[in-house]
């Protein structure tokens, strides 16, 4: 008989059992605009069907709605009037001609005991906002109002209230910490079902297929983003999205044909529109240990996390850590020997170490995987800092990912080694020995605490003699043999 799918044993977090807290939400947001005299007008992503097709496109909340609701619907709208502290949800009422295929909608009543709001009406009810008087705030980030608000103009304000929400974003309450811990709980007990199983796949999509399915099984909602399920060389490629090669044999460089080395998972559920985010890397060999590159570098990311993780504290300069993972990384290549004739300082301020990590160290997580409040700079030209997406000190009670990396990217590399201020610190004799390991990526998320960081993801295994041991028990997902 086929196995049947793992579940988790302990039990969420009791706090889930509580109405998810909108109108501390809302209050949160009213005290970041200009004004007191207003309403908040926001509304939830529509249901849209997919192109010459009577199918519904896959749906997803919008994350502002969201949060000052708790509300999963689609084609809903809320207002919260700030003077009286009074937050309205308005949902579609019965369509008779689509309950033979839905059935029945969510009732008002149910809506009213299941959601932190004051009252609940149809859409086709709805209060008319021009009485209530004041401004009215609406949110134009990524959705149009679509319908009459029935007030002048002037009295519209469209540029205040997106700033507003994601600056009450960035630091979570104790129910966002909750979700947030359940979803990497999740994640991480798939990742470690995945390492233990990775032996029996040929393929990478078979990765996918396994994480999501214990994912599902476990509670969550779906997937907060689109999985990398990288194999040897791919994951060099830091958002690499086929997850359909092959994990046996590749073509190689030469013309010839190789086994990947490593499996890079960088993979994470969502719990009720709320994000986990973890990457993790597999030993694919015979007897599920790293090749020698293949653990060095495993080794230089783990310290570069490790110490960059030690550094988490409220008030920290984020921008700092990101310098440090870079100061690591230089130190690791130079005892490796595939840096040279330059101290950590020189080749720090050449930027060469890019080429090997040119992303950030991490970003903010939230409903979003990259949540706002970040504050990015993308135009920065400074190669170092140009996609760091925090820019600004930690705060207590934001979640912060730590994914350092090593990359060995032929089309980056390449582009660095043909200049001279670069290639004059590039052994390339030594680096063709790392290019056959690809990418190592460690990440975890991490919630700022007054006495430092803690992780959320401590349950998926990372130390190397674990994600051997593990990798080395070979379970087989028999409930998947078809793959």
């Amino acid at each position: 008989m086929a196995e049947t799918l793992p579940t988790l044993l302990p039990a969420p977090s009791s706090i889930l059992s509580e109405k998810y807290p909108s109108k501390a939400h809302a209050r949160k947001v009213a005290n970041l605009l200009p004004t007191t005299n207003g309403t908040i007008y926001l509304e939830s992503a529509p249901l849209l069907l997919l192109p010459d097709s009577d199918s519904e496109a896959p749906f997803r909340q919008r994350r502002p709605f969201f949060y000052l609701s708790g509300c999963p619907l689609p084609d809903s709208f809320l207002t919260y009037h700030i003077p009286t502290n009074t937050l309205t949800l308005f949902i579609p009422p019965v369509d008779p001609e689509s309950v033979p295929w839905s059935g029945l909608p969510m009732s008002v009543e149910e809506a009213q005991a299941q959601f932190d709001v004051d009252e609940v009406r149809h859409t086709n009810d709805p209060k008319p906002l021009g009485a209530e008087g004041g401004l009215v705030y609406v949110y134009t980030g990524d959705g149009q109002v679509s319908r009459s608000l029935g007030v002048s103009p002037e009295n519209i304000n469209r540029s205040q209230l997106k700033p507003a929400i994601d600056e009450a974003r960035v630091v979570k309450d104790r129910y966002e910490i909750a979700l947030l811990e359940r979803a990497n709980e999740i994640s991480s007990y798939a990742h470690n079902y995945v390492l233990k199983c990775a032996h029996s796949m040929k393929n990478e999509r078979e990765a996918q297929a396994l994480f999501e399915a214990i994912c599902l099984a476990n509670g969550a909602t779906g997937q907060a983003y689109n999985g990398i399920y990288a194999g040897g060389r791919s994951a060099a490629t830091l958002h690499y999205v086929k997850n359909d090669a092959s994990l046996l044999s590749v073509n190689a460089p030469d013309g010839g044909k190789e086994k990947p080395q490593l499996l890079l998972v960088d993979a994470g559920c969502e719990l009720r529109c709320y994000a986990s985010d973890i990457t993790r890397v597999i030993p694919l060999t015979p007897d599920s240990k790293f090749t020698q590159e293949a653990r060095q570098i495993y080794d230089l990311v783990l310290q570069m996390q490790k110490e960059c993780m030690a550094m988490v504290k409220p008030h920290a300069n984020w921008e700092e850590i990101h310098r440090h993972a870079h100061r690591v990384l230089i130190q690791g290549f130079l005892s490796l020997g595939i840096f040279k004739d330059g101290s950590v300082e020189e080749i720090m301020d050449a930027r060469t170490s890019c080429a090997f990590l040119p992303h950030g160290l991490g970003h903010w997580l939230g409903m979003d995987t990259h949540d706002t409040g970040g504050h990015a700079n993308y135009a920065d030209t400074d190669p170092m800092f140009k996609y760091l997406r925090v820019r600004r000190p930690l705060v207590e009670g934001a979640v912060v990912t730590v994914e350092p990396g090593v990359y060995f990217c032929r089309y980056i590399v390449d582009g660095y080694l043909a200049e001279e201020k670069h290639r004059k610190f590039v052994d390339e004799g030594v680096l063709a020995r790392y290019w056959v390991v690809g990418g190592v990526r460690i990440e975890d998320d991490v919630v700022i605490e007054k006495e430092g960081g803690r992780s959320l993801s401590l349950g998926a295994v990372k130390e190397r003699e674990e994600v051997e041991m593990l990798a080395g028990q070979r379970g087989t997902p028999g409930w998947c043999n078809y793959l």
